[in-house]
């Protein structure tokens, strides 16, 4: 019978809280909002080590919340798709805004930042989750692939 507490199969359970009112979410409706956000909860380490953050959003593009996606070294982070669009679907995101610092300080994307962007891009149409941005994020500025027409 089901709900048994000594079942032998593992419970799956999915978990999103947002203790926020909707007037207390922050929007982003322009890159700048998204930066603002990002560096908000953008970790000490910006100069030092690559990391992923993932902003969700809903449909009046309130942010639902963020997630540090990955944690990586000095050039560069691996990033699994299916997290990113686990944590999107978990919120019931309709769109998301995908960034990394790079602590070079260059903000140029690389070829690997243009296909993975590509890819996440892909996999959203299939869910309906909007790609709306991916930032690179430096200690003194950020770059958008939206602004810049290449997303």
């Amino acid at each position: 019978m089901i709900g048994e507490q000594d079942s032998h199969m593992a419970e799956i359970a999915i978990n999103y809280k947002n203790k926020k009112k909707y007037s207390e979410m922050p929007s982003v409706g322009c890159s700048s909002d998204a930066v603002s956000a990002l560096r908000s909860v953008w970790s000490d380490r910006i100069e030092h080590i690559e990391e992923f953050v993932l902003l969700c959003l809903n449909r009046a593009n309130k942010v639902l919340g963020w997630s540090r996606i990955g944690i990586g070294g000095i050039s560069g982070c691996l990033i699994d798709p299916k997290i990113v669009f686990q944590i999107a679907l978990k919120t019931n995101a309709v769109g998301i805004i995908l960034c990394h610092s790079h602590p070079s300080g260059n903000t140029n994307p690389s070829e690997s930042d243009r296909m993975l962007t590509k890819k996440l891009k892909s996999a959203g149409k299939v869910l309906d989750i909007a790609v709306l941005d991916h930032i690179i994020l430096t200690k003194e500025d950020s770059f958008s692939f939206a602004d810049e027409g290449i997303l």
